[in-house]
């Protein structure tokens, strides 16, 4: 990659990511109150989903919460915008290593690593939780996995040149000022 190509891309600050992520976190709120309010009125037919065994409750906590969160910022950031609901209120997209726009399948590949953590944890939660044949030590160790992939994507904007995190390095994509 030509790093004077990346020189040229004004990078944005990790805050600035922050804010964003706050504002797109609001409507991920929303989306769980909804989420909620709708099993309180499905009750009898929810528990079980939660409560029979841990990949049950893995692959329904999967297609109603990290689903819909991952295809939100999937379909967002490969649109015409480029961008979540909170990129575009902060001003910023999410472009090409050469600040040229992203696909719709670079923007999949790029959500995927950005929600990698995210998904762990709710599989190690939910082995934890409801028994399961998975030995301790090899729970605790994934806990461990989450833990440190969430620390290395935080911090990553904060020692590189470009200020990419590592899934934006492995997906070929930067966060920049929108022109």
């Amino acid at each position: 990659m030509d790093e004077r190509i990346l020189e040229n891309l004004k990078c944005v600050s990790f805050g600035i990511r922050i804010i964003a992520f706050f504002w797109d976190y609001l409507i991920i709120l929303g989306y769980i109150i909804l989420l909620i309010g709708v099993s309180f009125l499905a009750r009898p037919q929810v528990i079980p989903l939660f409560t029979t065994n841990p990949l049950l409750a893995e692959i329904t906590g999967f297609l109603f919460i990290t689903l819909p969160v991952y295809l939100y910022f999937a379909v967002c950031e490969g649109s015409k915008s480029h961008a979540t609901w909170g990129k575009r209120k902060m001003g910023i997209v999410v472009a090409g290593v050469y600040g040229q726009p992203i696909g719709f399948g670079s923007s999949l590949i790029r959500s995927a690593l950005k929600f990698i953590p995210w998904e762990l944890a709710h599989f190690t939660i939910w082995h934890m939780v409801i028994p399961s044949e998975y030995p301790n030590y090899l729970i605790y160790s994934l806990l461990g996995t989450v833990y440190g992939l969430a620390l290395i994507y935080l911090i990553s904007p904060l020692w590189s040149k470009n200020k990419q995190t590592v899934y934006d390095s492995i997906a070929g994509t930067v966060i920049r000022y929108k022109d």
